[in-house]
């Protein structure tokens, strides 16, 4: 099934833009469709594909910050072509 997932990580630290840059790296360097804006990155593709490629990214993420929380929405469905309302 095929999903569309926003992501957005949030270090609860002085220094964060380090850890948001290393994440959005290892997105980058997936074989998913990354769409980017300043306040998240989508990601779209197959559910469990994706999910597999996301529990260690994300843990590897949090290992390298002493706090900080991921925010997750996913929808079923591709949405990586929605054009918005102008």
């Amino acid at each position: 099934m095929k999903v569309s997932i926003e992501i957005t990580l949030a270090p609860l630290e002085k220094e964060y833009e380090t850890p948001i840059k290393n994440f959005i790296r290892v997105l980058r360097s997936s074989p998913f469709e990354i769409q980017e804006n300043p306040l998240s990155t989508q990601i779209y593709g197959e559910y469990h594909a994706l999910m597999n490629f996301l529990t260690p990214a994300i843990a590897d993420s949090f290992d390298a910050i002493t706090a900080g929380m991921i925010h997750l929405k996913i929808v079923k469905s591709d949405r990586s072509d929605y054009q918005p309302f102008i």
